[in-house]
């Protein structure tokens, strides 16, 4: 088992590379993506979905990727460590050294799982705060025919969102590391608040 989960990737090796992380969190029909393209398109940050290398994975075929969609499909949630080490893997091969994670962590044990392998804390979390009857309007409206965009479902996600992502959410609020956003806002004021906050971020990082 242990052997698949490592994709040949030495722990740790990531020290070295020292990137700046920024997590994105919010719930679902929350903005995120939206905003994710407008950071990378101003603040040359490079945008990592955990879903997407989730899926990545699953379609190139290799041994991990089959184990990934045995387990979605038995309804059994990924391994930490199996999405840590696709999001690994993708900062290395990268040439950037600004990250957005997004989707990720999503609870406490994604959490402490991403820092004790990776030996990196987030710079920020980026916080999409949304009301339940915004995310659902958005969801609703949105013409992606999304199978997963039907009411009960729509309603399990956010279900599922507050009560594994809030407590993540408070433990870096605790240090200070949490920027909430008003994502209910429309898009343009919502990429103003962010666009302050990334500045803000990159003169004190400056200084």
């Amino acid at each position: 088992m242990g052997s698949v989960i490592d994709v040949a990737i030495e722990e740790g090796s990531l020290t070295d590379k020292k990137p700046t992380v920024v997590f994105v969190l919010g719930g679902p029909g929350s903005g995120k993506g939206t905003q994710c393209a407008n950071i990378v398109q101003h603040f040359g940050f490079t945008h990592l979905s955990a879903g997407d290398l989730l899926r990545a994975e699953i379609k190139s075929g290799s041994e991990n990727g089959t184990m990934i969609q045995d387990m979605i499909k038995e309804g059994k949630i990924v391994p930490s460590e199996v999405t840590i080490k696709l999001l690994e893997k993708a900062i290395l091969e990268n040439g950037n050294d600004k990250f957005l994670i997004d989707g990720f962590p999503r609870n406490e044990e994604n959490r402490a799982a991403f820092e004790a392998v990776t030996k990196i804390e987030p710079e920020f979390v980026l916080f999409f705060d949304c009301s339940e009857e915004e995310m659902e309007r958005r969801l609703l409206n949105r013409n992606q025919g999304r199978e997963d965009d039907n009411i009960e479902t729509i309603r399990k996600r956010f279900k599922v969102f507050l009560e594994s992502s809030l407590p993540v959410i408070e433990y870096y609020n605790s240090k200070g590391k949490v920027r909430k956003i008003d994502a209910g806002k429309p898009v343009e004021e919502v990429f103003e608040a962010i666009k302050t906050i990334f500045t803000s971020n990159s003169e004190k990082a400056t200084v």
